[in-house]
């Protein structure tokens, strides 16, 4: 009886194993488009994939990013600026993107590029500062898909959308949480429509890593513009106090943040790479142990924490 219970788990794991590290053939012959490679996973990700031999198309937004990221790699890889938010942007990049794929399609898409500023209590925010971060990390991200769709169906390949852990929980107002639960609903319905082409398409929610969109600096510069240009009205039911408060988590949350940006592109890689890739991978300790167990539990609990370790308004009841 303990053999049982002991064997069959120790076999479902040893061929789990043996079946996630199985790898696509002919990986020197695959072009990958990246977005947002100026820097953070992109960028690490565009160097990783050309050190494994793939053929990397790195969108940048702006030529010294692109410039400095050619610097690191070999002549296979190639640059192109591209602003997501333009439609004229995106499509003169498709069309270099299929000059260089030809009739071998495009192996791999990645929706990297995304922002996370401004993001305060709602009330603080203006309709614009919602526009500008779904512009960047939800419309950019459907946009370029569509362009780049028709290349990934001829290819048969992958579609790896980056997400985050704030797409399955929500801890602050702004437009950064409410882009990231709307790439988790596009992506599950493209998943399904396009299975049938045989087009993989995976999601990664990382916790919380030390790269530009989380950068504290522009966080704290940009929390305390919100704060100035706020309504006397929101001032007193706020109160400075909570100004303060809130800066000094966000300060706490960037020290805590992990530096290991590896364990978030080697996620992506075996998304890209592997014969069968997961649906959905959560690079990060406080991503596995704590906000998605989270994203499951009653709300009410989840409200209640929250609650706990919030700031307190000035007017709070």
């Amino acid at each position: 009886m303990w053999l049982y219970l002991v064997g069959f788990p120790s076999l479902y794991y040893l061929l789990r194993w043996y079946r996630e590290r199985q790898v696509v053939s002919h990986l020197r012959d695959k072009y990958v488009f990246i977005t947002g490679c100026d820097s953070g996973f992109g960028n690490m990700l565009a160097r990783q994939l050309d050190l494994r031999g793939l053929r990397v198309l790195a969108a940048c937004l702006t030529e010294q990013g692109a410039e400095q990221l050619r610097g690191q790699t070999s002549d296979r890889l190639e640059t192109v600026t591209m602003d997501v938010t333009q439609t004229e942007s995106i499509a003169a990049a498709t069309q270099w993107v299929k000059e260089r794929v030809g009739d071998r399609g495009l192996w791999g898409l990645v929706n990297n590029a995304g922002i996370s500023v401004p993001s305060a209590p709602n009330e603080w925010l203006t309709k614009q500062d919602f526009v500008k971060v779904l512009d960047v990390n939800l419309l950019g991200v459907i946009e370029v898909t569509l362009s780049m769709l028709p290349l990934v169906r001829k290819a048969r390949g992958r579609v790896v959308n980056v997400c985050s852990v704030m797409g399955r929980i929500s801890f602050c107002g702004g437009g950064y949480s409410i882009s990231k639960y709307g790439v988790e609903a596009f992506s599950d319905s493209l998943r399904r429509e396009i299975s049938s082409f045989g087009v993989k398409v995976a999601i990664i929610e990382p916790g919380f890593f030390k790269t530009e969109i989380i950068n504290t600096e522009t966080f704290l510069t940009k929390y305390q513009e919100l704060w100035d240009q706020a309504s006397p009205d929101v001032k007193d039911a706020y109160g400075k106090k909570f100004l303060d408060s809130y800066m000094k988590a966000i300060e706490t949350k960037g020290k805590n943040s992990s530096p290991r940006l590896s364990l978030v592109t080697d996620c992506m890689e075996h998304a890209l790479t592997a014969c069968h890739p997961h649906t959905r991978y959560s690079p990060g300790w406080d991503a596995k142990l704590f906000y998605l167990p989270m994203s499951y539990m009653p709300t009410a609990l989840v409200d209640a924490m929250i609650y706990l370790k919030s700031p307190r308004p000035a007017k709070a009841m």
